[in-house]
């Protein structure tokens, strides 16, 4: 059992992959209760499983699989990350479960690939399953077929795609095994049932037993149409419906829907296999076509007709032979080979389907033109064959051949015409089938219902009939408004019969297909809607037919053409039910419209109207004006008003007052009755007659407005300008052209008939009144705005001065959008106008276009042309393309028949002569701009031929080429070229100036369109073949266009189709994908949402938008007057400006002065009550995994009352470039706004997250670029978040700390460190928490790396919910799969040890061993002891408060307190720092703890030690050291460093190195100029001399102040630390440049340094600011000065412990060792010059170590060979330049015969002299004479090592150090320097303390007897106690002593830390001078600066006696300033104070 207990105490998912059956089988259990438990489909426990279902699934123990096979289906079922797992796990079903003898397993096997089927992945199962159909074993096919047969019946074909399974069948009915073939025989019988016929094609050549057994099954499968029984997720609303109905029992109510439902999509020409026939031609078929013969004919065309009966054609070129059976059925006279021509056709075209679309145009006209044949079984043949051509092609294309034959004289042609559209549109959807295409087909129709031919009026009625059912009555009917009674009924009648193809209950009809009742069909009559009519219709159905028709369609009383809709849909906009009675008002008699009149106005008003008497008149019209204001509008009798007010002296009246008031009541009444054109009629010629008045002028228009309002403006606007027209007042024309430029704007142009205005304006622009041509050219320019550069062409011919003028109004237009409609909307609302409108705007542009009279250029197209133009002379063929140009320029605008010249013009594309290629490309282009939009109708067979085109070698026939398809796209739209397969078969030739080209053009054209054709998909395997194409040109322009088909495509289906790939390529392309992914652009806002484009912007399909991201950014439009770009301008009408939706649609003018405003309304309480509706659930929880749409329209709603309306458009504008622009305009508001930004910061946040959603990555840098600015604005403002606006921020926030990009997620970082300022940081932990459970590896890490950053920076209370709990959940990391979330892990939990010591293995619980394992090793090589918890912010306030303590007591108490904060502060960094680098254990010896110095306990010091320490610190300084001081450096004369102390300057100097280490970076920036300012001064830089150190320490602190605090600090300006670098950096190249001063630093001060200039240089933060290349530049400059000035010894042992650190550390990044090893390699350059000043021993000891610490081995080991290489290069260099006495120099190294560097070196030497052969004598003899030396040496040898024995025992140390100095008086030559070498340096400088000792004592001079009894270990540790560093009870306090190298060693470590030198040996006089004369070191050691501190805190203290320090307002961290170990600091305290005591007592 002692194992199973083991496992049992496992979390479940460790159970789950143990390696014991048993524990495996529990874990499943466990796991099936858990999934089963857990409720929250998103919940995080989810993603832990992630990679173990597929062992679940694939357990080699049965019974365990069972279980897992269980829990895996749960897991499926609930879990919402499972569609990660498809394929794994479904490839583990079929090869691991299928083949199982249980049949439990199988079943569970299959329920699972159904459910993941259910959760919407079942095309990754079909694929395993498909694959599983090639399995060795049968029992698996079997499985797998059973499986797709399963998943087949209960989700139907739509779900499961047929066509891959049907491909294998014929292979699986051949198995040898019974089962199998079984199988796929009821496999086969499930397919038949959703497929039927479908599928016998494919099965045709199985065997034909199998067959005959297939047929019997099918027989009896039932005819009901076979229906989905399990539903995907996303189908839940029809599984409701489903489930309802099998409740109500059958399905007889929906039984409609479902069976659409239920369409079998898979079409048997999709299953088949294209056959080739063009090769199987008879060789001489096309001279027997040609035969006299009719019989040679006939075999000809069967042998055609046999070829074509394949039901599915290989694609080719047939232009010949469908031009042959063309000329065959028009020319041919046997009746009987027109009829099998036409078969062939049809044969054709239903084997070729879309690809036979290009031939259509030419045969259509004459199979209808051939239909004047009377034998039914031509006329049979011939409909056949043109009903399966119209299936290749689209109506649009065909419309024109069509058309035309129309107007045939031949009844049979007409009839059968008729016949032939009403087939068509059958077929046609409301989409394909749009007003610009009804409306000349409704015309011609017309035309034919009228006919005498009664078939002729048959054919025509149902063609209508059709029609009306397809597109609707709202669609129809305005084309109906002349048709009578009778004839309407009689279309309708036609439109019930009709059967739709799609069935689909299409347009307005909305009655079912069932065919209910009539009525059901009333509300979709005109489009009116009227709610009264509905009701009426409803009651009583027999004769109520007659009554709407009569009002809504029926022609009016007074015949003009206002019916429904005469002017383009007035009717259509569906007014309310009362007024659309009164637009048919008939006219009433004068008698009746007083007695009206009577009724509502008062009768002295009715008196006095035509009193001689103006002032009663003008009585008259006030009481009339306040009768009207006071009328209801149901009450209003309008027409009789108005009749009243133009009776005598009606519009005649002279007196202005009056005059103004009539005209004003006429507005009234418009206003506010019911005003129909009757009454307008009453009118309008009066108000038109005071247009131009200049009194009563304004309130002419305004009545006239309020008319068009009424009536609608494009009705009152016809009218308005006919008259003005008819009479010759020239003010009244200019006024009322000026009146409708003005209403166009208000109304907007929708319906207007611009032919009618057109007349009228070239009128008015031939006027000889300027004002009248004035107003013209103004009305044209506003016309302009909508119809765009077509408008241009109606004008061609005018007067070049004129048309100028015109130019310069155009010009003025350019840019300018359409103003949204302002007024006549309101109305329409009540019915959907919206559509109406939209589909009015489409065609304004077009119409425009259609107005242009076109030539028909058929006949000029000769077959003498074409002849000429495939001559076969050059020549000739040229003057027929100069023929074709001039034909096409006299003609201007071309009708799309241009007979033959279509493949002539295709012949010349191909021509060897590269001129006439050129030619033909621009005849193609003029084709193109001359026949507009026709044009459509060629793409096919010329269009794709230019494409061909762009694979030619010359560079110009190529960009000619590309020209003309871009001048083609205009006109067509892009649909017709993507559609078929024309385009991938361009793609896939391997011709590189092709592919690079087309790409391109894609790339280019794609991102424009909001839809594309399915076919695009076809272009994918040879867009991937690109991508790894040769040519590299062509591989750029594939990952171009990549994103673009993404785009369009999707992911899924792109990723998809790699599946054919091999496998090197498929991962190439898919990581580009995936790449692309992030890259991919947003699809263009659908028009309707862009209220307004720009002039020139998107068309619709007809004309290629250009991107509306652009047309919407820029707001400009390419200028060019020639007609090519009049096709672009077309779409300016379709500035959907109707809903006025966008800021855009304000024109430029108006929205500059919009802008000016606030972009943030201050609400008052408006985020309280936000988040009150919040709390009480009144809006939507911002929480979401993506946002829905619900969750966008709350905020815009919450948005719209506190933010501007044009900015709130930008914000959610369809286009990422508005979110750019919105963000730029929050960017620039932010300061100037803070109120604002406080107010809806709710708002903003949660509209930011909603942009972390958006895959642009231009979008994501500008959020968080904003953010950064808007949390440093918080953070200074004080601001704190709420929880609610923490709460649906911080997650999204965090989602995004996981992005690939490095950038992005440095930003993210530095937002979170901001958010901790203005949000508690226990609560940031929580949510950072939770983001590491997510999916995401990145962001769990990045995660883990925040927590342990904050752990760090705020102690282990931010840990929430409490440290165990949070600490266990980071420690599950450790065992992630992902290995960078498995170190971020491990780094944060030894960063919490280092806070928490080893109660953190307590807090963590169990592990697992593994990682057990894995965590202890790394705390070790972080080899760092605990300590205790660091309060940055005790209680978590934003540290901003403090900051701003921290200065304020600065300036009350003064520098010194200030001083000894901020140093705590760098030490604090430097410390953290430091952890990175991980000592090594062989240099330095771990202390034990009591005797480390705690820093921790330093940081939370309060105050109290400080002040009871000072009044101590005097007399140390006075007395207790005086003879031990260190006098002054060699360099000076002046006087000893100790008298220096007291000076001035000195502790000035200190003072100022202080503040350079100052966070305040102000303070800092002063200080470092003051000591340049020292510096560059000769005569004062020596002043530093001996605060080298101490400068440079505080330097360095300061850089890894600005590293870590600063540069992540958003509030500070960067600018600031720019200027800090840069002085930082200028102060020390100056001193650099001073050698004498550069040579004071010392090793371990220069390692510091070293370690933080690199770590700047390398800082891409850095890089990233304006000016942070020169800083980088400065810095580069300063270490090479370093490297040249510093003393050579130390600067080299300082690089070479530094790349040993930083090779050690694992957090230190390879750039960093490379930057230093490039360092040493200067060095090494250097070598020769400065070899004799290097002290090569301790250079030697360094390399020593460094070789023991990275053995050969080890080095080899590293990533790079740099580390070994810079080493050996080092050694080979000294080598070279000494010779072999580099041996000599190996005196520091303790036992050299185990050092692998003697060895080396004796290699290196043994090389070079191999190689030199004479110096080889002299080495011997230098080697013997050494060998003497050795021997004379080694007695007294043996003497000092017994001396130096002694001095290190316990004992007998003082009688060792009193032989010594005998010793050393005697032979004062005799050298004890390698002893000493060998030993700790602290021993050294204990010997030589000793020495000095001795000497004082013995020569009388001392001033400290030695009866004091001090020991010498207490002198040596004085020095620090003084300063409260020393952090060890020195000693017992009765005196016992310990060895003191213990604890010199001790104090180097501490030294080492707290970044001071701990001065090496060649920093000292040897001994030997310690004896003759005072000591002069050469560099100010460590004691000095401590000294030098103590003197400046004593002064400090001077002058600012009020030093009282308080722990709030110092930075709690810092200095090691507190004395003792955490165990016993009080009780040291005391002993030290007694002692001192001691010390003072005994002085005096």
């Amino acid at each position: 059992m002692g194992d199973d207990s083991e496992w049992m105490k496992l979390p479940i998912d460790q159970k789950c992959e143990h390696k014991l059956w048993k524990a495996r089988l529990n874990g499943y259990e466990e796991a099936l209760k858990l999934f089963q438990k857990i409720d929250d489909e998103k919940s995080p426990e989810w993603s832990k499983y992630l990679g173990l279902i597929k062992k679940f699934v694939t357990d080699s123990n049965a019974v365990a699989q069972l279980k897992g096979l269980e829990a895996a289906l749960a897991y499926v079922e609930n879990a919402h990350v499972a569609g990660k797992t498809t394929g794994e796990v479904a490839s583990g079903v079929v090869n691991k479960v299928f083949n199982q003898p249980k049949a439990r397993a199988k079943e569970l096997g299959l329920d699972i690939c159904l459910m993941y089927i259910e959760i919407e992945k079942g095309e990754a199962v079909q694929e395993e399953l498909l694959k599983g159909l090639d399995n060795k074993n049968p029992k698996i096919i079997v499985a797998c077929i059973e499986t797709l047969r399963k998943a087949l019946s209960e989700f139907g074909s739509k779900i499961i795609s047929l066509k891959p399974i049907i491909k294998v069948l014929p292979k699986l009915f051949e198995s040898r095994e019974k089962a199998v073939r079984d199988e796929a025989k009821l496999l086969a019988v499930e397919i038949y049932r959703w497929i039927r016929d479908a599928l016998r094609p494919p099965l045709q050549n199985i065997n034909s037993v199998q067959l005959k057994e297939l047929e019997e099954e099918w027989v009896k499968v039932s005819s009901a149409a076979p229906k989905q029984t399990r539903f995907l997720r996303s189908q839940q609303e029809l599984k409701a419906k489903f489930e309802q109905q099998q409740a109500v029992g059958g399905d007889a109510d929906g039984g409609g829907d479902d069976e659409e439902e239920a369409v079998p999509q898979v079409d048997a020409y999709e299953l088949l296999e294209a056959v080739e026939i063009l090769s199987k031609l008879p060789k001489d078929f096309y001279e027997k076509i040609e035969a006299k013969k009719w019989q040679e004919r006939k075999e000809a065309l069967e042998a055609v007709e046999l070829l074509v009966k394949n039901p599915k054609l290989e694609s080719g070129d047939y232009a010949d032979l469908v031009k042959v059976l063309k000329k065959v059925v028009g020319k041919d006279t046997n009746v009987m080979l027109v009829a099998l021509a036409a078969k062939c056709l049809a044969g054709l075209a239903s084997g070729l389907r879309k690809k036979f679309g290009q031939y259509a145009g030419h045969v259509v006209p004459t199979i209808l033109e051939k239909f004047k044949e009377k034998k039914p079984q031509v006329v049979q043949a011939l409909q056949e064959a043109i009903d399966a051509i119209f299936l290749t092609t689209t109506l649009q294309n065909i419309s024109e051949d069509v058309l035309a034959v129309m107007d045939n004289k031949n009844p049979t042609i007409k009839q059968q015409t008729s016949l032939f559209i009403a087939r068509s549109f059958r077929h046609c959807t409301p989409s394909t089938l749009p007003k610009s295409l009804l409306k000349p087909f409704c015309a011609a129709l017309l035309k034919h219902i009228n006919d005498s031919a009664p078939e002729v009026r048959d054919a025509g009625f149902e063609a209508l009939g059709t029609a009306l059912k397809v597109a609707g009555e709202k669609a129809v009917n305005p084309f109906l408004a002349d048709v009578d009674k009778l004839k309407l009924d009689r279309i309708k009648e036609c439109a019930e019969k009709v059967e739709l193809v799609y069935g689909k209950k299409t347009g307005g009809a909305a009655e079912k297909k069932e065919g209910k009742p009539v009525p059901g069909k009333m509300p979709a009559l005109s489009g009116t809607g009227g709610d009264k009519e509905t009701k009426d219709a409803a009651t009583k159905p027999g004769p109520l037919k007659k009554a709407p028709a009569v009002k809504s369609g029926g022609p009016p009383k007074k015949g003009k053409p206002a019916a429904a809709a005469g002017m383009g849909g007035a009717g259509a906009k569906g007014k309310k039910g009362p007024e659309t009675k009164e637009i048919f008002e008939s006219e009433l008699s004068i008698e009746v419209c007083e007695e009206k009149a009577a009724a509502v106005l008062p009768a002295s008003c009715i008196q006095q109207l035509d009193s001689g008497n103006w002032k009663e008149r003008l009585a008259c019209m006030e009481e009339f004006q306040k009768a009207v204001e006071l009328m209801e509008r149901s009450e209003m009798p309008c027409q009789a008003l108005v009749r009243m007010l133009a009776k005598k002296p009606g519009w005649k009246e002279t007196n202005f007052q009056v005059m103004q008031m009539k005209l004003h009541i006429v507005a009234l009444i418009a206003q506010k009755g019911n005003f129909s054109k009757t009454s307008a009629q009453v009118v309008l010629d009066g108000l038109v007659d005071k247009v131009g008045d200049v009194k009563c002028g304004s309130n002419a228009k305004e009545a006239m407005t309020a008319i068009a309002e009424a009536c609608q403006l494009p009705w009152t606007a016809e009218q308005v300008v006919a008259m003005a027209f008819s009479q010759k007042n020239p003010k009244n024309q200019s006024e009322t052209l000026n009146w409708l430029s003005n209403a166009i704007k208000e109304f907007g142009f929708s319906g207007l008939n611009v032919k009618a205005f057109i007349s009228n304006v070239k009128t008015a622009l031939a006027a000889t009144n300027p004002a009248v041509r004035t107003s013209a050219i103004t009305l044209l320019g506003v016309m302009y705005l909508y119809v765009g550069p077509p408008l241009r062409m109606f004008f061609e011919d005018e007067k070049p001065a004129l048309l100028s003028q015109i130019d310069a109004e155009f010009e003025k237009m350019q840019g300018q959008t359409a103003p949204a409609p302002t007024r006549g909307i309101s109305r329409h609302s009540a019915a959907g106008g919206d559509d109406g409108e939209e589909e009015e705007q489409e065609d304004v542009g077009n119409d425009v276009v259609d107005l242009l009279p076109r030539t028909d250029i058929g006949d000029k197209i000769t077959a003498e042309l074409v002849s000429k133009i495939g001559d076969k002379n050059w020549k000739i063929r040229k003057e027929g393309l100069d023929e074709v140009t001039s034909i096409i320029n006299d003609a201007k605008f071309i009708q799309p028949n241009i007979g033959e010249l279509p493949a002539a013009l295709k012949s010349r594309l191909n021509d060897s002569n590269k001129i006439l290629v050129q030619q033909t490309l621009s005849i193609l282009q003029q084709l193109a701009t001359a026949m507009g939009p026709n044009i459509k109708q060629h793409v096919k067979n010329l269009g794709i031929p230019v494409i061909t085109v762009l694979g030619d070698s010359k560079n110009n026939v190529r960009a000619a080429a590309l020209a003309t398809v871009n001048t083609w796209a205009e006109q067509t739209g892009m649909k017709e070229w993507l559609e078929g397969e024309d385009l991938s078969e361009e793609l896939k030739k391997e011709n590189p100036f092709l592919r690079q080209e087309l790409l391109g053009w894609l790339a280019e054209k794609l991102p424009t369109l909001r839809s594309v054709p399915s076919d695009l998909l076809l272009c994918v395997p040879h867009l991937y073949s690109c991508l790894e194409d040769r040519n590299g040109d062509v591989r750029k322009k594939a990952q171009d266009a990549l994103p673009f088909f993404m785009m369009h495509l999707g992911f899924e289906k792109m990723a998809k189709a790699t599946s054919k790939l091999k496998p090197t390529s498929k991962d190439q392309v898919l990581a580009m994908l995936e790449k692309a992914k992030a890259n991919m652009p947003a699809k263009p806002a659908p028009p309707a949402k862009a209220s307004s484009r720009v002039v020139g912007g998107a068309a619709p399909a007809k004309f290629q938008p250009a991107s509306v991201a652009e047309d919407l950014g820029s707001n400009t439009m390419e200028s060019k007057p020639d007609p090519k770009k009049a096709k672009a301008g077309g779409s300016s009408s379709k500035a959907k400006g109707v809903q006025g939706k966008k800021v855009l649609s304000k024109p430029n003018l108006k929205e500059d002065d919009d802008k000016s405003g606030p972009i943030f309304i201050i609400v008052p309480n408006g985020k309280e009550q936000r988040m009150k509706d919040e709390k009480g659930l009144k809006v939507l929880k911002w929480n979401f995994t993506t946002p829905r749409d619900e969750y966008i329209e709350q905020l815009k709603t919450q948005m719209s009352s506190c933010v501007a309306k044009w900015l709130q458009d930008e914000m959610f504008h369809a286009d990422f470039q508005h979110h750019n622009k919105a963000l730029a305009v929050m960017i620039e508001h932010l300061e100037s706004e803070k109120d604002g930004v406080i107010s809806c910061l709710d708002l903003i946040l949660k509209w930011l997250t909603l942009r972390f959603f958006d895959t642009n990555t231009s979008v994501l840098m500008k959020t968080l670029e904003y953010l950064k600015l808007l949390f440093s604005l918080l953070s200074q403002e004080e601001y704190h978040l709420t929880e609610n606006e923490a709460s649906s921020f911080i997650p999204y926030l965090i989602l995004k700390v996981g992005e690939p990009k490095d950038v992005i997620r440095k930003d993210v970082r530095a937002i979170l460190n901001r958010m901790c300022l203005i949000y508690p940081a226990s609560k940031m932990f929580t949510f950072i928490m939770e983001g590491t459970k997510s999916k995401n590896s990145k962001q769990r890490a990045e995660c883990l790396e925040e927590l342990g950053c904050l752990v760090e920076s705020y102690g282990m209370n931010v840990c929430q919910p409490t440290p165990g709990k949070a600490l266990k959940e980071m420690a599950t990391h450790i065992g992630d799969r992902d290995n960078t979330v498995r170190n971020a892990a491990l780094n944060t939990i030894v960063t919490v040890y280092n806070v928490h010591g080893d109660q953190v293995f307590k807090l963590i619980g169990n592990l697992s061993e593994k990682d057990m394992s894995m965590l202890e090793e790394r705390i070790k090589r972080s080899a760092k002891r605990p300590s205790a918890a660091p309060v940055r912010q005790a209680e978590e306030k934003p540290q901003r408060t403090q900051n701003i303590s921290a200065n304020a007591s600065m300036l009350r108490k003064g520098p010194a307190e200030d001083m000894s904060s901020k140093l705590k502060i760098m030490y604090r960094t430097y410390r953290i720092q430091n952890r990175n680098m991980g000592s090594h254990s062989e240099t330095t010896h771990t202390v034990p703890r009591e005797f480390q110095l705690d820093l921790d306990e330093i940081e939370n010091d309060n105050g109290t030690v400080r002040c009871e320490m000072p009044a101590l610190v005097q007399h140390k300084l006075d007395d207790i050291f005086e003879p031990v001081l260190i006098p002054e450096p060699k360099i000076r004369a002046v006087s000893p460093h100790f008298d220096d102390m007291h000076s001035n300057t000195a502790s000035t100097i200190n003072f100022v190195i202080s503040q350079v280490a100052s966070g305040d970076i102000n303070t800092s920036i002063q200080a470092l100029a003051q000591i340049d300012e020292v510096l560059r001064q000769e005569d004062k830089a020596e002043a530093m001399s001996g605060h080298i150190d101490q400068f440079l320490i505080a330097t360095f602190m300061q850089l890894r102040l600005i590293y870590n605090t600063h540069m992540a600090d958003e509030k500070l300006d960067k600018d600031e630390i720019v200027k800090l670098y840069s002085c930082i950096i200028g102060s020390m190249i100056s001193l650099f440049q001073i050698e004498s001063l550069a040579r004071e630093a010392s090793t371990g001060v220069l390692k510091d340094l070293m370690h933080g200039l690199i770590t700047l240089m390398l800082d891409s933060r850095v890089e990233d600011l304006e000016e942070g290349e020169q800083v980088i530049r400065s810095v580069n400059l300063l270490v090479v000065k370093v490297l040249e000035k510093s003393d050579q010894t130390n600067i080299l042992s300082a690089l070479l412990v530094l790349l040993q650190d930083s090779l050690l550390a694992t957090a230190s990044s390879p750039k960093f060792s490379e930057l230093v090893m490039k360092c040493l390699w200067r060095m090494v350059r250097l070598l020769p010059e400065t070899i004799n000043s290097i002290n090569l021993d301790r250079i030697l000891l360094d390399i020593h170590i460094f070789m023991k610490v990275f053995p050969k081995e080890k080095l080899k080991q590293c990533k790079s060979e740099f580390p070994i290489r810079t080493l050996k290069t080092l050694l080979h260099t000294l080598c070279k330049l000494k010779g072999p006495k580099i041996l000599d120099h190996l005196t520091m190294i303790d036992n050299k015969n185990e050092s692998e560097l003697e060895a080396h070196l004796c290699r290196v030497m043994k090389h070079s002299m191999d190689q030199t052969g004479s110096k080889a004598d002299k080495d011997t003899e230098k080697g013997a004479s050494r060998i003497e030396e050795k021997a004379s040496k080694a007695k007294v040898n043996d003497i000092l090592a017994e001396i130096f024995k002694k001095i290190g025992s316990k004992e007998n140390t003082k009688e060792g150090l009193a032989e010594l100095y005998e010793y050393k008086k005697k032979y004062s030559d005799a050298d004890i320097e390698p002893f000493l070498k060998n030993s700790s340096q602290f021993f050294q400088s204990y010997v030589e303390r000793g020495l000095r000792l001795i000497e004082t004592e013995r020569e009388g001079k001392g001033r400290i007897a030695a009866s004091t009894g001090i020991s010498p270990q207490m002198e040596g540790t004085c020095v620090p106690a003084s300063t409260h560093t020393v952090s060890s009870s020195i000693g017992n306090t009765n005196g016992e002593e310990v060895g003191p190298s213990v604890y010199l060693e001790r104090l180097k470590i501490l030294r080492q830390r707290c970044g001071l030198d701990n001065a090496k040996q060649e920093d000292r006089p040897p001994l030997t001078s310690l004896l003759s004369k005072p000591a002069v070191p050469t560099v100010a050691s460590s004691t000095d600066m401590l000294h030098s501190k103590l003197s400046q805190l004593r002064e400090s203290r001077e002058q600012y006696q009020h030093l009282d320090l308080d722990s709030n307002q110092t930075h709690s961290s810092g200095i090691g300033t507190t004395l003792a170990s955490p165990s016993s600091a009080a009780a040291n305290i005391d002993d030290l104070k007694k002692r001192l005591e001691r010390i003072k007592s005994s002085r005096k």
